[in-house]
Protein backbone atom coordinates (compact mmCIF):
# COMPACT_ATOMS: atom_id res chain seq x y z
CA UNK A 1 0.00 0.00 0.00
CA UNK A 2 3.12 2.53 1.05
CA UNK A 3 5.85 2.70 -0.97
CA UNK A 4 9.24 2.99 0.79
CA UNK A 5 11.93 5.18 -0.53
CA UNK A 6 15.52 3.81 0.23
CA UNK A 7 17.63 6.28 -1.54
CA UNK A 8 17.40 9.17 0.29
CA UNK A 9 18.47 6.96 3.38
CA UNK A 10 21.53 5.70 1.08
CA UNK A 11 22.33 9.15 0.04
CA UNK A 12 22.42 10.55 4.57
CA UNK A 13 25.21 7.23 5.26
CA UNK A 14 27.40 8.41 2.48
CA UNK A 15 27.48 12.01 3.51
CA UNK A 16 27.69 10.64 7.21
CA UNK A 17 30.44 8.16 6.25
CA UNK A 18 32.28 11.16 4.61
CA UNK A 19 32.23 13.70 7.39
CA UNK A 20 33.35 10.80 9.52
CA UNK A 21 35.94 10.14 7.77
CA UNK A 22 36.89 13.71 7.57
CA UNK A 23 37.09 14.26 10.82
CA UNK A 24 39.36 11.05 11.30
CA UNK A 25 41.75 12.78 8.90
CA UNK A 26 41.65 15.82 10.75
CA UNK A 27 42.36 14.50 14.32
CA UNK A 28 45.34 12.73 12.63
CA UNK A 29 47.03 15.20 11.22
CA UNK A 30 46.59 17.38 14.64
CA UNK A 31 48.02 14.28 16.37
CA UNK A 32 50.43 14.40 14.29
CA UNK A 33 51.44 17.99 14.50
CA UNK A 34 51.16 17.71 18.11
CA UNK A 35 53.30 14.18 18.50
CA UNK A 36 55.97 16.58 15.89
CA UNK A 37 55.70 19.73 18.24
CA UNK A 38 56.34 17.33 21.55
CA UNK A 39 59.36 15.93 19.69
CA UNK A 40 60.92 19.06 19.05
CA UNK A 41 60.39 20.99 22.20
CA UNK A 42 61.40 17.87 24.09
CA UNK A 43 64.65 18.02 22.15
CA UNK A 44 65.26 21.59 22.84
CA UNK A 45 64.71 21.22 26.22
CA UNK A 46 67.29 18.58 26.19
CA UNK A 47 69.47 20.47 24.57
CA UNK A 48 68.90 23.69 27.20
CA UNK A 49 69.61 21.26 30.03
CA UNK A 50 72.47 20.13 28.80
CA UNK A 51 73.99 23.56 27.93
CA UNK A 52 73.45 24.86 31.79
CA UNK A 53 74.54 21.37 32.90
CA UNK A 54 77.98 22.10 30.74
CA UNK A 55 77.73 25.86 31.79
CA UNK A 56 78.07 24.90 35.28
CA UNK A 57 80.32 21.96 35.13
CA UNK A 58 83.09 22.35 32.41
CA UNK A 59 85.61 24.85 33.40
CA UNK A 60 88.70 25.33 34.87
CA UNK A 61 89.01 25.28 38.78
CA UNK A 62 92.26 27.65 39.57
CA UNK A 63 94.26 25.39 42.31
CA UNK A 64 97.45 28.25 42.89
CA UNK A 65 98.66 31.69 42.29
CA UNK A 66 101.81 33.55 42.54
CA UNK A 67 103.19 36.71 40.44
CA UNK A 68 106.71 37.71 39.51
CA UNK A 69 108.52 40.39 40.44
CA UNK A 70 110.50 43.10 38.57
CA UNK A 71 113.02 45.02 39.35
CA UNK A 72 111.79 47.98 37.99
CA UNK A 73 111.60 51.35 39.99
CA UNK A 74 108.84 50.89 41.89
CA UNK A 75 109.22 47.52 41.60
CA UNK A 76 106.17 45.87 40.28
CA UNK A 77 104.79 42.32 39.49
CA UNK A 78 104.94 41.69 35.36
CA UNK A 79 104.03 37.77 35.58
CA UNK A 80 100.73 36.41 36.61
CA UNK A 81 100.87 32.28 36.81
CA UNK A 82 97.82 30.49 37.67
CA UNK A 83 97.80 26.45 37.78
CA UNK A 84 94.63 25.21 36.86
CA UNK A 85 92.88 21.87 36.26
CA UNK A 86 89.31 20.59 35.12
CA UNK A 87 86.74 21.26 37.94
CA UNK A 88 84.62 18.61 39.64
CA UNK A 89 82.85 16.38 37.02
CA UNK A 90 84.04 18.82 34.22
CA UNK A 91 84.43 17.14 30.34
CA UNK A 92 87.59 18.32 28.30
CA UNK A 93 88.67 21.50 28.32
CA UNK A 94 90.33 23.36 25.52
CA UNK A 95 92.78 25.89 26.32
CA UNK A 96 92.48 27.17 22.47
CA UNK A 97 88.88 27.96 22.78
CA UNK A 98 89.43 29.65 26.61
CA UNK A 99 89.56 33.02 27.14
CA UNK A 100 90.39 35.23 29.98
CA UNK A 101 88.65 38.36 30.55
CA UNK A 102 91.46 40.61 32.49
CA UNK A 103 90.50 43.80 34.27
CA UNK A 104 92.66 45.85 35.98
CA UNK A 105 91.84 49.62 37.78
CA UNK A 106 93.47 50.82 33.97
CA UNK A 107 93.13 48.09 31.68
CA UNK A 108 90.42 45.68 30.01
CA UNK A 109 91.09 42.87 27.49
CA UNK A 110 90.31 39.82 26.31
CA UNK A 111 92.87 37.31 26.13
CA UNK A 112 93.31 34.48 23.98
CA UNK A 113 95.96 31.34 24.07
CA UNK A 114 99.08 32.24 21.62
CA UNK A 115 99.49 28.52 21.26
CA UNK A 116 102.58 28.86 19.00
CA UNK A 117 104.42 30.22 22.11
CA UNK A 118 102.91 27.92 24.48
CA UNK A 119 103.83 24.16 24.59
CA UNK A 120 103.83 21.21 27.07
CA UNK A 121 107.03 21.36 28.15
CA UNK A 122 108.20 25.14 27.71
CA UNK A 123 106.25 28.26 27.34
CA UNK A 124 107.85 31.94 26.01
CA UNK A 125 106.14 35.63 25.97
CA UNK A 126 108.63 36.35 22.78
CA UNK A 127 106.19 37.86 19.91
CA UNK A 128 103.17 37.59 22.33
CA UNK A 129 100.73 40.82 21.78
CA UNK A 130 98.59 42.52 24.62
CA UNK A 131 95.48 40.31 24.18
CA UNK A 132 97.05 36.87 24.45
CA UNK A 133 98.09 34.26 27.46
CA UNK A 134 100.51 31.65 27.11
CA UNK A 135 100.38 27.95 28.85
CA UNK A 136 102.07 24.78 29.79
CA UNK A 137 101.84 21.46 30.80
CA UNK A 138 103.62 21.28 34.28
CA UNK A 139 104.72 17.50 33.75
CA UNK A 140 106.05 18.40 30.53
CA UNK A 141 104.75 15.06 28.81
CA UNK A 142 101.26 15.69 28.22
CA UNK A 143 100.86 14.47 24.85
CA UNK A 144 96.80 15.68 24.62
CA UNK A 145 98.51 19.48 25.03
CA UNK A 146 96.33 22.20 25.56
CA UNK A 147 93.24 20.20 26.00
CA UNK A 148 92.82 18.91 29.80
CA UNK A 149 91.09 15.68 29.58
CA UNK A 150 91.94 14.23 32.73
CA UNK A 151 91.51 15.14 36.34
CA UNK A 152 95.42 15.12 36.83
CA UNK A 153 96.24 17.35 34.30
CA UNK A 154 97.81 20.56 35.54
CA UNK A 155 98.33 23.24 33.49
CA UNK A 156 99.86 26.68 34.16
CA UNK A 157 98.29 29.74 32.67
CA UNK A 158 100.93 32.73 32.13
CA UNK A 159 100.22 36.44 32.08
CA UNK A 160 102.77 38.99 31.22
CA UNK A 161 101.34 42.16 33.07
CA UNK A 162 103.94 44.43 31.24
CA UNK A 163 102.96 43.40 27.99
CA UNK A 164 98.86 43.68 28.83
CA UNK A 165 99.52 47.25 30.87
CA UNK A 166 101.62 48.50 28.07
CA UNK A 167 105.09 48.54 28.33
CA UNK A 168 105.64 51.87 30.09
CA UNK A 169 103.74 50.30 33.51
CA UNK A 170 106.19 47.50 34.08
CA UNK A 171 103.32 45.16 35.08
CA UNK A 172 101.10 45.93 38.08
CA UNK A 173 101.80 48.05 40.75
CA UNK A 174 101.95 47.14 44.16
CA UNK A 175 98.52 46.90 45.80
CA UNK A 176 96.71 46.68 42.90
CA UNK A 177 94.00 44.59 42.03
CA UNK A 178 93.22 42.35 39.02
CA UNK A 179 90.04 40.21 38.64
CA UNK A 180 90.03 37.55 35.44
CA UNK A 181 87.08 35.39 34.35
CA UNK A 182 88.23 32.52 32.81
CA UNK A 183 85.62 31.02 30.54
CA UNK A 184 85.88 27.86 28.28
CA UNK A 185 83.98 27.24 25.26
CA UNK A 186 80.92 25.73 27.02
CA UNK A 187 80.61 28.93 29.01
CA UNK A 188 81.66 27.34 32.23
CA UNK A 189 83.44 30.56 33.62
CA UNK A 190 86.24 30.87 36.69
CA UNK A 191 86.07 34.48 38.58
CA UNK A 192 89.80 34.51 40.26
CA UNK A 193 90.69 37.92 42.19
CA UNK A 194 94.43 38.96 42.75
CA UNK A 195 95.59 40.89 44.64
CA UNK A 196 99.51 42.80 44.85
CA UNK A 197 100.99 42.34 47.61
CA UNK A 198 101.37 45.62 49.06
CA UNK A 199 105.01 45.99 49.56
CA UNK A 200 107.78 44.40 47.67
CA UNK A 201 111.42 45.51 49.02
CA UNK A 202 113.36 42.91 49.16
CA UNK A 203 112.33 40.82 46.33
CA UNK A 204 115.51 40.41 43.71
CA UNK A 205 114.18 40.60 39.78
CA UNK A 206 112.43 37.25 38.62
CA UNK A 207 111.41 36.30 42.77
CA UNK A 208 107.66 34.78 42.77
CA UNK A 209 105.50 36.08 45.74
CA UNK A 210 102.13 34.54 46.39
CA UNK A 211 98.54 36.56 45.46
Amino acid sequence: MFEQDDADRGQVGIGTLIVFIAMVLVAAIAAGVLVNTAGFLQATAEDAGQESVDKVTNRLDVVSTHGMVNDSDPKTIDNLNLTVRMAAGSGSVNLNTTTIKYLSGTTAETLTLNDTASSAGSASFDNTTDDEFIATSLDGTDNSFPVLDEQSDRYEIRINTSIVEGTTANGTQTGDTVKLDITTQSGGTSQVILTMPQQLAGNEDGDPVPL
